[in-house]
């Protein structure tokens, strides 16, 4: 700016004092101007580019705290998941070793036999349960280069398996549902159908805890379209056998919430009834 102002000066004041001609004034007055505008363009062009760069610097940089953040949250639900299936599993396997190990214990009447049933119950429940574990523990451990055998996951065809087996061990359970639900469980997600049967499961690992000599209700309905209803209901014993931290309810009701269902339990009567919803897809015909 100062050259050009000096330029300025020297064409218009001192070029006419020593009598050069006015076509050179003009040259020389453009030239500068021409400079100077060139500088200037080259000035903005640089900085133009520069708070591009710091532009793209700052979004890279919002971007990888974005994507941290994400997974960071997808490592938490997954941890979450995965600490749910291993609460479920456990504590059903365990109760019933519990409840049978409770029975050697305070029951001297048994005889010989029993007493030989109810320990092979103890050590076949704990062995399903270390082997349940080691499974998920092998999850955890594999890397993405690692192929994981997984046993096919549980679904509400599964349900009459788990109310015969809960029902083998000593606790009446009985179940009513339509025969027709099986049928349509064919268009049951598999997700929806692995939830319902977590749902039974640590509903019964609980009336178990807390009324191991009730009989258990287990009550299944649904269709597509209009959802799939679970019912786990036991009479409210006068003393209660185990106490709980109250997980299990806690994680039940989280997992219907993540489905998009609905969960409630509580008192009713003198029963105890736990109630869930999840959302079954109508079925969509193919074009």
């Amino acid at each position: 700016m100062v050259n050009l102002l000096v330029d300025t000066f020297y064409e218009l004041v001192v070029s006419p004092v020593l009598g050069l001609s006015d076509d050179a004034v003009l040259t020389n007055l453009g030239f500068a101007v021409l400079v100077y505008a060139i500088c200037v363009l080259v000035g903005w062009n640089i900085g133009s580019r520069r708070e591009l760069v710091r532009s793209w610097r700052a979004e890279a940089s919002t971007a990888n705290r974005e994507q941290a953040a994400r997974v960071a949250q997808a490592q938490l639900a997954e941890r979450a998941r995965i600490a749910r299936e291993m609460h479920d599993v456990l504590a059903h396997r365990l109760s019933l070793v519990a409840m049978h190990a409770g029975a050697l214990a305070h029951r001297p009447d048994l005889s010989e036999d029993e007493r030989k049933e109810a320990a092979e119950v103890v050590r076949a429940g704990a062995h399903l349960a270390l082997d349940e574990l080691r499974e998920v523990l092998g999850v955890l451990r594999a890397d993405d280069r690692d192929e994981v055998s997984l046993s096919p996951q549980p679904g509400l065809s599964g349900i009459p398996s788990l109310v015969a087996e809960v029902t083998s061990s000593g606790q009446e359970v009985h179940l009513r549902a339509d025969p027709s639900l099986w049928l349509r469980s064919v268009s049951l997600p598999g997700s929806t159908g692995r939830h319902a049967y977590r749902l039974v499961q640590e509903a019964l690992t609980n009336a178990r805890r807390h009324a191991a000599l009730a009989a258990t209700t287990v009550e299944l309905d649904g269709r597509p379209g209009g959802g799939l209803s679970i019912q786990v209901s036991n009479p409210v014993p006068g003393r209660v056998f185990a106490s709980g931290d109250g997980r299990g309810l806690a994680g039940m009701k989280e997992r219907v919430q993540l489905a998009g269902g609905r969960f409630g339990a509580g008192q009713e009567g003198e029963r105890f009834v736990v109630r869930a919803w999840l959302p079954w897809p109508e079925q969509v015909e193919p074009a």
